[in-house]
This record gives structure tokens, sequence and C-alpha cells, in this order.
């Protein structure tokens, strides 16, 4: 493909996301067809020669599009968002385009130097501590998700409290990560893959109103390990955990770590992007002691996956954890210290050029804009929840701080799962679960900039019509 060949095929690809992205409330959120629709759609094999874009946009249309879950259909209601938006999409082109390689300063010298101002620029708008600016000893970067941060701080925090020696000598010893019981799953496969095991994660009691964190529950676990010779490597606080976004108490939380000197990660995944507003930076007050902390504007920020920002307050520590320096890497621009190679900053050796998409995203938008983003979510959540509460059917689950309503029928846990189904199959709408304190929940969350007024009533009102029947019938 040259270059007028590839100008042809990219108006054509562009024109076609653009119809798609018309197009999508009219389309069912969810797939119709069952298992293997996609495998008995396509050939055994590739074909013998070459087909033109117009071919591949054919079954774009006819085999894959009708065959998706369509996250950024104005229906999607599921799980998080993960929002894309123009600016991301383009910024992603250009990245592909550019095909730069950024495992090293010396590999992609823009590359690794926007990454870093885009970073701090983040933690400006989000009004972060001081100590996660890379003026200073912190810093940030651009992970792929909040499951690789978890693990990078995990092992940063391993380095840490075995005093360097886990690098040579492996796990030595019997060592804990610490989170409640309303934490990611990610922070036990982080925990395995960093030889810790299961049973290396002790799962935190919560406070039932809140469902967030007891510190005196975590103060009890650290003591209790400690006594028994167990060594407390991480604690991980949530703020907006995914059953419910349950913000854990940072201020209490980050004393007893100082005091029993264990690293502190604070996972924001979904819910860091309403710090944007200043109205909602209450979730991350005693965020000033954390030792690394992430959010994925991925979800909420109009980026598109995967990008998850990833801070910490000392480099230094991290840089040692994770650094390997083979012969074939070593270049001047390394061996002066002048620069950042953000290999050392994550697992993978090679990096693409994450950071144009947000670049583009926070230059299209502006403060503005990103913040009216995020209160357009809050409000459509709140004007959601007023259904909720004006019914006698249905009660809320938990509180509603961001974007997440939940919320169950007061019939029952059958009912709420059946009520589930029934407007789910509509594909008008989609909608998960969770449980909170044992009893089924649904979850309402909004997220895509293509979500209006219009489209939380149209849910409201099939699930309103659908609990009628359920009940009455």
């Amino acid at each position: 493909m040259d270059p007028e060949e590839f100008r042809r095929a990219g108006y054509a690809v562009v024109d076609w996301i653009a119809d798609y992205w018309t197009t999508l409330g009219q389309r069912p959120v969810t797939s119709q067809d069952p298992p293997g629709a996609v495998v008995a759609a396509l050939p055994a094999g590739p074909t013998e020669r070459g087909e033109p874009v117009e071919a591949v946009l054919a079954d774009l249309d006819s085999v894959i599009a009708p065959r998706l879950t369509h996250w950024q259909h104005p229906g999607f209601f599921g799980y998080f968002p993960a929002n894309t938006s123009g600016p991301s999409v383009l910024g992603d082109l250009v990245s592909a385009g550019l095909g730069v390689q950024g495992m090293l300063w010396a590999t992609g010298p823009a590359c690794t130097e926007l990454e870093t101002v885009t970073l701090d620029w983040l933690a400006g708008l989000l009004d972060l501590p001081e100590r996660f600016r890379s003026t200073g000893r912190g810093g940030g970067v651009i992970q792929d998700s909040a499951s690789s941060a978890t693990l990078v701080a995990t092992l940063a925090a391993l380095h840490r409290a075995s005093r360097g020696r886990w690098r040579v000598d492996g796990i030595d010893r019997r060592y804990r990560a610490y989170t409640s019981t309303q934490g990611h799953s990610s922070i036990e496969k982080a925990a395995r893959i960093a030889g810790l095991g299961a049973d290396g994660v002790r799962a935190v009691e919560v406070d039932p109103r809140t469902q967030a964190m007891r510190p005196e529950a975590l103060r009890t676990a650290i003591e209790a390990d400690r006594a028994a010779g167990v060594t407390p490597v991480i604690v991980v606080a949530t703020i907006g955990t995914t059953s419910t976004t349950a913000v854990d108490p940072l201020p209490e939380i980050g004393a007893i770590c100082a005091e029993y000197g264990v690293w502190l990660h604070v996972d924001a995944a979904y819910a860091g992007a309403a710090a944007v507003c200043p109205e909602l930076r209450w979730s991350h007050a005693g965020l000033e002691r954390a030792d690394s902390y992430c959010f994925d504007p991925h979800k909420w920020l109009l980026t598109g996956f995967d990008c998850d920002a990833f801070w910490v307050a000392d480099r230094g520590e991290l840089i040692e954890a994770l650094t390997v320096m083979p012969e074939f890497l070593r270049n001047a621009a390394t061996e002066s210290g002048a620069v950042l190679d953000y290999r050392d900053w994550q697992v993978p050796l090679g990096r693409r050029f994450r950071a144009l998409k947000l670049w583009f995203v926070l230059r299209w938008y502006g403060v503005e804009g990103l913040r009216a983003h995020i209160r357009t979510g809050v409000a459509l959540a709140d004007r959601f929840a007023e259904r909720i509460e004006a019914d006698d059917r249905f009660e809320l689950a938990a509180a509603h701080p961001f974007s997440l309503v939940c919320f169950r029928l007061r019939a029952g846990d059958e009912p709420s799962a059946e009520l589930l189904r029934r407007v789910n199959d509509t594909g008008r709408v989609h909608l998960t679960h969770t449980r909170v304190e044992g009893r089924y929940t649904l979850r309402l969350a909004v997220g895509s900039p293509l979500t209006t007024e219009k489209h939380v009533d149209e849910a409201w009102d099939l699930l309103s019509a659908a609990a009628e029947d359920l009940l009455t019938g």
C-alpha cells in the first residue's frame, strides 16, 4: 500500500467509523447471535490475492459489527464506561502511522518527553499532590491498564520491603498485600504474578453502610501478620470500587501505612477522572500519603483503550526494582542520567506512543470540555437515581457519588435477576449486576459521550415496564 493508496483507503475507513457512530443508537447494544457465528461466517483461510479496502469494509458491515457488544452505544450502561472519542481515535491513528517504539528516550525522544509532559498536565488537571510530578522525585507513565499499574506497584513495594533482596533471591519469606473485600480482582492476580500467591492477599472487611475499607480492620490484620512473622508489603486502597464506587478512607489508611512502613497504592481506575471537577476532589483527600496512584482515562475521560495513567512518588524505587540493562540497549543518553527510559517503569520492554491520543484529547476538549463531560455523567446518574427513589418497587443499594447507580427490586434476588435479563434482551440497553451485602444488585453506569437524558429515561421506562409485567404477571 503506497501513500496514495493509503490516503484513499484511509478516507474510506474514517467515513466508515463516522457512519458507525452516527448509526449506533439504531443498533442493538449486544449481539443477538450465538457463539461461533463469526467463525462460521469467515473463510477457513486468507485469500490468495489481496482485496480492496471496500471488500474488507463490507465484511465489517455484514460480519463483524452486527456481532459486537457496542461499548460506545448510548444505551450501554454495563460494567464501567470504556469511552473513546474522535480526538482519541485520531491520536491513535497518528501513533500507528508513526510506528514509534518508545522503550528508551533514545528510540523516541519526543515519544518519551510528550508522555512526561502530558502526565504532568494530567496531574495538574486532577490536582494531584506535587510529589507525583516529574519536576521532583516522582513522575507519571502510561500503563496499559490499572491491572498493570497494580502489578508494577506491587513489584516496587516488594523491592522496598525486601530491601532489594527479591531481585536476586526471589521471594525469601512470607509477604502480604492488603485490600478491601471490594478491591479489584487484579490485586490478587498481581500478587500471584509477583510470587506472593493467592494467600498473599488479605481481604480487609468493609463498613456495611459505605462498602469502604475499615481502617481499624486493616490495622488489626497488619499487626496479626507481623506477629506471625509475615511482612506487610502493600495496601491497595480504592477510590471508586468496581461494585458500588465506594471510596476507601485514605487519610486513615495512609496514616496506618506510614506507621508500619507499608507501600500505599491507590487504585482510582474509574473514579479518578472525576477529580477533573473541583467539587468531586473530596474523593482524593489523603492522597498525599500514597506511594503510587493510578486511574484510567480510557474509562471515563474520552480516551480509547488502552490508557492507564500511573504515578509514583519516588521514581527511583520503581526504576531500581524493574531495570534490566542488556548491552544492546546501552546508549549515551541513558548513561548520562539526563533522560527517562520508560521501559524501566513497566513489565514489557516495548511500548507504543500512547501519549498521543491522550494529548489529542486534552487539547481538543480542554479543561472545561472534560469537566462538562464528567458533570453530565453525574447529572444523568442523579436523574436515574431519582426515578429509583420515587418508585416503591425499587430501592437504591448504595450511594452514587459519581455516575454509577446500584439498585434492585425490593421483591428479592430472583425477580431482580429476571428483570435484568428481560431488559437486556430488548437490545435497547445493557446493564450488568453485582452483589452488595450478598444481595443481587443491578448496576447502571453512565459514561458514553453519546448518552443523553433521552437514553437514561428510556432505560428507566424499560425497567419500569418490565418490573410491572414481572411483579403483576
